[in-house]
């Protein structure tokens, strides 16, 4: 990740922060990315589309003659990649235009699903939320959305025999579509519900496409008993994640830090205990917060809200879940102990099968046996 990046657009302090001792002779630095590292880790956000290695892209390209500004790694990263650019909401979706130009086979479709779950795994993360934009992977090659949704949950399927990663999917859909494609992205969402295929969400431009304009369509999906995350107050204001949480169901927010904006809709999501999926670097990136020392993720936790940390597009934004984690502690301020309610809280919000929580619940509690300082979010006798 490109720290250096972010402390030069944020005056971000390099230091040890309250909780961290060392030793002596030992760099406070590498002991806390050894520690976030050492986590055993849940992802709620994080894009199909938005986490292709660049190594994948170039070989891709040149197998199948697409046309690219370069060839060379290195010369394509500002491409598709935030490198020196100015935060921006619209220049950070800029960079999927170029991604969706590499799901021109069901080869390339289900290497790209299984190389993200693998680079999810060796980041020690092992519980997995995929979203994905059927649409996005199809309209290249013009393929039918139903095969692509088929071809990622055989890719997932096969991912599970060899990673220690548990993964489920989220069908998204693109806010600046006609809303037929809504309409039949959910019909995809709903034929294949089950162990892989758990919810919906919306993405794309906030302000121009408002959540009360597909409130029929997430209707069909409640009552078909799929999960519900909306991108929201992230652009756009407060009332966006108003409108998400009343007119689509949404138990979960995408981003929703601007909910900070507004005490009645921050009573909303602590009343119907609604889990916000934070993702600081990208925040910064998409120019939603001025600067991660201005982030509200501190006061997010201390409104007693359901926070959850996550990791965004991965490769646009040059991150990893265990980064997340740094930028939080360096950058915002953050105390560890609120990394471990983070990980309580998705173990919680996860949209894992039901059937499935308990055994997610004592893994983590099991795990956690080996970090004393968890014990107030991850009892010891919990298992």
């Amino acid at each position: 990740m490109n720290l250096e990046y972010i402390a030069k657009n944020t005056g971000m302090v390099q230091k040890p922060m309250p909780e961290f001792s060392t030793r002596p002779h030992q760099d406070p630095k590498k002991l806390l990315r050894a520690w976030a590292h050492s986590l055993p880790k849940i992802d709620l956000h994080r894009h199909l589309e938005g986490s292709l290695r660049l190594e994948t892209l170039a070989e891709i390209a040149t197998e199948h003659g697409i046309d690219l500004p370069s060839y060379d790694v290195e010369q394509l990263r500002p491409y598709v990649q935030i490198t020196n650019d100015s935060p921006d909401f619209h220049r950070f979706l800029e960079k999927f235009k170029l991604l969706r130009k590499f799901y021109t086979s069901k080869e390339a479709v289900q290497r790209v699903t299984q190389e993200a779950i693998l680079d999810a795994m060796e980041d020690n993360i092992r519980y997995l939320e995929l979203r994905f934009n059927p649409v996005a992977l199809a309209r290249t090659q013009g393929f039918p959305l139903s095969d692509v949704v088929e071809w990622v949950i055989e890719a997932v399927s096969r991912a599970e025999v060899w990673s220690s990663t548990r993964t489920c999917l989220i069908l998204q859909i693109p806010r600046g579509d006609p809303l037929p494609v809504a309409e039949e992205i959910v019909d995809l969402a709903i034929a294949y519900r089950g162990r892989h295929v758990r919810g919906i969400d919306i993405a794309g431009d906030e302000v121009n496409f408002p959540p009360r304009i597909f409130a029929i369509p997430f209707l069909r999906a409640k009552q078909a008993g799929l999960h519900v995350t909306v991108h929201a107050g992230e652009a756009a204001g407060a009332d966006s994640v108003r409108e998400a949480i009343t007119f689509l169901g949404a138990e979960r927010i995408g981003h929703g830090i601007r909910a900070v904006e507004n005490s009645s809709v921050i009573q909303m999501l602590y009343q119907n205990n609604i889990a916000l999926e934070v993702c600081p670097t990208s925040n910064f990136q998409t120019g939603a917060v001025p600067g991660l020392t201005l982030h509200p993720l501190k006061d997010l936790f201390g409104l007693r809200l359901k926070v959850t940390i996550n990791t965004d597009d991965p490769s646009i934004s040059d991150t990893t879940l265990s980064d997340e984690y740094l930028v939080a502690i360096r950058a915002i301020g953050l105390q560890k102990r609120l990394i471990y309610r983070a990980l309580r809280n998705a173990v919680e919000a996860a949209f894992i099968p039901e059937e499935e929580r308990p055994a997610l619940r004592a893994y983590f509690a099991e795990a956690f046996r080996g970090f004393p300082d968890a014990a107030s979010e991850f009892p010891i006798n919990s298992v």
